[in-house]
């Protein structure tokens, strides 16, 4: 019994150093590169540790979180929020952030998560109320680096740093979509109908000038009435009968016919005028 009893007083010695070890080794942490841990000993806060391995003092020191510095993606979106000009949108936007002071992040907000992504939500609601749809939709870089700074300044006491907002989508009623397709349907066939009628003031302009061109100057009308006579004439899949004028001003010749031009056919009178008579 005796034996019995020594050897019962060597195992209860050896299984309470294991248990002593397991609680002391239970202390080892690994924590990732990216990652800190707040420390707090008998509750109060002794600082951040991290990365590698750190040791905990069992049952004295504690770690209630594990903070990433990596960079965050928070997606949020507001419903049913209106604009300057009183038009209801829904908004989806994304927000990159991360926390650069681990320290603020645990000692003065709960959730930093939780936080950062209303305090978004507000503020898009916010920003979207201060501008009209037109500059929601054209300008959403602008509204989205003033969400930025917003956000950013809210999220300085907490230690988050807000890198960039970017709105992503902007739904419109459908009632408003078809007036806005409807509009922008008129403004294209209103610039097609302007360009058109430019068009067609410089062309007349053009016309006049060259008329003004051919009235002193025969050879030249010649030359373009021949040029059209072979622009016809190159038109596949026509036959086309031309009668051409014996009349029509040759460069250098004189005569009065159908084709000369006013100013021409004025002095070619008053030259037949001044002959003499035989």
């Amino acid at each position: 019994m005796a034996v019995l009893g020594f050897e019962f007083i060597q195992l209860a010695e050896v299984v309470a150093v294991l248990i002593v070890l397991a609680v002391l080794l239970s202390g080892l942490k690994v924590i990732n590169e990216w990652e800190r841990i707040p420390v707090l000993r008998l509750g109060r806060y002794v600082g951040l540790r991290g990365p590698g391995i750190i040791y905990l003092i069992p049952f004295i020191d504690k770690a209630p979180v594990r903070v990433s510095t990596r960079l965050q993606t928070v997606s949020f979106r507001t419903e049913q929020t209106l604009t300057s000009d009183n038009v209801p949108v829904n908004v989806d936007a994304v927000m990159y952030d991360k926390p650069v002071d681990c320290e603020k992040v645990f000692l003065n907000v709960e959730s930093y998560t939780d936080a950062t992504n209303w305090a978004a939500q507000t503020t898009l609601r916010e920003v979207i109320g201060k501008v009209d749809l037109n500059e929601l939709l054209a300008e959403r870089d602008k509204v989205g680096q003033n969400l930025r700074a917003i956000i950013d300044e809210k999220t300085e006491a907490w230690g988050i740093k807000v890198t960039s907002v970017e709105v992503k989508d902007v739904v419109i009623p459908r009632e408003l979509q078809d007036a806005m397709s409807k509009q922008a349907q008129a403004e294209r066939e209103r610039m097609a109908r302007v360009t058109l009628a430019t068009a067609e003031l410089q062309s007349a302009q053009k016309m006049i000038e060259a008329a003004k061109m051919y009235e002193d100057s025969a050879g030249g009308l010649t030359l373009r009435w021949m040029n059209i006579l072979y622009e016809i004439g190159q038109q596949q899949g026509t036959n086309t009968l031309m009668i051409i004028p014996a009349n029509i001003p040759i460069a250098g010749a004189s005569p009065i016919g159908l084709f000369t031009p006013p100013a021409l056919k004025k002095k070619a009178e008053a030259q037949e005028q001044q002959k003499p008579r035989s």
